[in-house]
């Protein structure tokens, strides 16, 4: 599900959009316990968008056919708009400026998706409609407040998804979920027709799997809107002498946190080798000014803007708030209008101590996010582990930056791990092109992967690790602690166990691949398979398939088969 392909099997005849649309719909479909989406449109609706399309040549509109999915603080004309908050619903009569931009460039609107509640939040764990699954691992949050957007990109069931992002909202769920995700400059995409959070500070961000898919809906999205009193016109940007090759700068070693996660801190120590090798030079700078204009953002007076955009619902409905996100809003009516001027004050100090870095960097790296957390780590601590996750994200768009979240590997249990590169306003698109270099690189880093199913050579579904790029190392077998399991699906799939008592050796295959190869294999594995580290016969762990225990009470127990092959013939 990417622009470039859809747009070429429209070139070659070998698609029509009411096809494209009856397939999302099957994805979704057969995705339906995801949690991503809260309302989508009926068929003969979609049709309606696809039939407009039929008369016109597909090479006419630079968007042809292609899905998307909006999050729910975004109108769409004719379909509600709640922010996850069901006694919030409106309807719109018309769409959001950067809507119908998008619908006009010939994209489709599949529908709108779950999100924290009014957008507060960066763990996609506060709503009411519950948390949208991690493709990757259901156990673990998707990121927020842009949850159900990225997990429908992720999922394949749209090509590329809006969001939003105050505070990150449209980077942490993009590191997660293993996207790009453009956070643009302030003002380059209209904020008419979106629910604000703080609207002196909101963008419009987008979901997407690679930076050219990026670039195209950046470019069908952004334009001067006179109705948005935010809307600014694209500047253009210097372009610095050297840029190729360029420098970056990365936050001294002392002010990097990773929140005692090890392999985030090795993936990004990788990251930042691999800008070295593509001709980038690495200079370290002093963070300390970009994480004390991050802790004004909600520790500072922007809290009460927060308030402001809701204080006459929260007046009449408090109890209609997501405990968390009421707390939080709330807290707006602490801050008065001295500590507005004095949070102004502290944050143009900030700033211009900040502005020194860039007359000496091209941009700057970090993590994404220096950790990832469980579900149910953060409903135990959900605004300590939330405000972990703002470290690197929430002084963006308080220092006016533009931003690019961009995947920049996996943990060994499958994981995703992402970098965002920062420039200050305007720099979208030179962001974008580094992006797409440092992805292409990545890409070539091959991954090992156990398959013990229909993935094995010479059964149905080998053809998708081949046609990722797939290459066989060797038949092995899992060390004598495992069972397997033949799940109670249609047609049955295999469902390796880790057992205490009555575990076998059972056979399987390691595979390698790209990384961006195993991030598209990774998001297409159903519930409920999840990735964990398998051990092999000889101790060695590697990266592999193992289901939840709570679905084999009614499989068929196989172990004594010792492996797949063995049970289905």
């Amino acid at each position: 599900m990417k622009i470039g392909d859809l747009l070429g099997q429209y070139r070659r005849g070998a698609l029509t959009p009411r096809r494209m649309i009856d397939d999302v719909m099957a994805r979704i479909a057969a995705n339906r316990d995801s949690n991503s989406w809260l309302h989508l449109l009926e068929r003969q609706e979609l049709y309606r968008y696809a039939d407009r399309l039929a008369t016109l040549a597909p090479d006419s509109l630079p968007l042809y056919g292609v899905p998307f999915a909006i999050k729910d603080n975004i109108d769409l004309g004719g379909a509600p708009t709640t922010a996850a908050c069901p006694a919030y619903r409106y309807l719109p009569e018309r769409s959001a400026f950067v809507v119908q931009r998008l619908i006009d460039a010939g994209a489709i609107p599949i529908g709108k998706t779950n999100l924290d509640q009014f957008a507060t939040g960066l763990v996609g764990t506060r709503s009411p409609h519950g948390t949208a699954r991690n493709p990757y691992h259901a156990d673990y949050i998707p990121g927020g407040s842009s949850s159900g957007s990225a997990a429908a990109v992720a999922a394949g069931e749209v090509a590329f998804a809006l969001g939003t992002d105050t505070a990150g909202s449209g980077r942490v769920p993009a590191a997660f979920t293993n996207l790009f995700g453009v956070k643009p400059t302030r003002g380059l995409l209209s904020t008419d027709g979106v629910v604000p959070a703080c609207r002196s500070l909101d963008c419009v961000s987008i979901f997407a799997r690679d930076a050219a898919d990026s670039g195209r809906v950046l470019a069908a999205a952004a334009g001067y809107d006179p109705a948005d009193p935010w809307s600014r016109r694209e500047a253009p940007v210097a372009e610095r002498a050297g840029q190729w090759p360029f420098v970056f700068g990365v936050p001294r070693p002392e002010q990097l946190r990773f929140f005692g996660n090890s392999e985030y801190e090795r993936l990004f120590a990788t990251a930042v080798d691999r800008l070295e090798d593509l001709g980038g030079h690495k200079r370290e700078i002093d963070f300390d000014p970009f994480a004390a204009a991050a802790r004004l953002l909600y520790e500072g007076p922007w809290v009460a803007e927060r308030y402001a955009a809701l204080a006459e619902f929260i007046a009449r409905h408090p109890e209609e708030f997501f405990p968390v996100t009421y707390e939080i809003i709330a807290g707006g009516t602490a801050a008065s209008a001295v500590d507005a001027f004095r949070g102004m004050y502290r944050l143009q100090e900030l700033r211009r101590q900040s502005e020194t870095v860039w007359g000496e960097i091209d941009c700057l790296v970090t993590p994404t996010a220096g950790t990832i957390y469980r579900i149910d780590e953060v409903v135990a601590d959900p605004l300590r582990l939330n405000a972990n996750l703002g470290y690197y994200t929430n002084f963006m768009n308080l220092l006016d930056l533009a931003a690019l979240a961009v995947p920049a590997g996996f943990t060994t249990a499958g994981l995703p791990f992402g970098i965002t590169l920062a420039a200050p306003a305007f720099s979208d698109y030179r962001l974008l092109q580094l992006g797409e270099r440092f992805a292409a690189a990545a890409a070539d880093a091959p991954l090992e992967i156990a398959v013990c199913g229909a993935h094995m050579r010479g059964l149905p579904l080998n053809r998708q690790l081949v046609e990722l790029g797939g290459r066989f190392l060797r038949a092995d077998r899992t060390a004598p602690a495992y069972r397997l399991f033949a799940l109670a699906t249609d047609p049955p799939k295999p469902g390796l166990l880790r057992s205490a008592a009555g575990g076998a050796a059972i056979e399987l295959e390691v595979w390698q691949l790209p990384a961006a190869g195993l991030g598209r294999f990774l998001a297409a594995i159903p519930a409920p398979l999840g990735l964990g580290k398998v051990e092999l016969a000889d101790g060695r762990q590697v990266t592999g398939f193992l289901v939840e225990a709570a679905a084999v009470t009614d499989a068929r127990e196989i172990t004594a088969c010792g492996g797949w092959r063995r049970f289905i013939s």
